[in-house]
């Protein structure tokens, strides 16, 4: 898994009726871009994440021209 600051990371949800949690990526503590990642959520809570396999990250668009 590989990420940059500013990506998102979405946490699938694990039951049913459990939705998606989406967190930004604001440090990446790894090298080469690897966890563990510094990411803030929704609703303002920071935490430090090595995702599991119910993870993917959302990689920032480049903005267009």
């Amino acid at each position: 898994m590989h990420a940059t600051k500013g990506d998102h990371l979405r946490v699938h949800g694990r039951t049913v009726g459990e939705h998606d949690r989406v967190a930004e990526i604001v440090e990446v503590m790894g090298q080469d871009g690897e966890p563990p990642f510094r990411v803030r959520f929704q609703d303002g809570h920071e935490t430090v994440m090595s995702p599991g396999p119910d993870s993917v990250v959302q990689h920032e668009e480049p903005a267009s021209q």
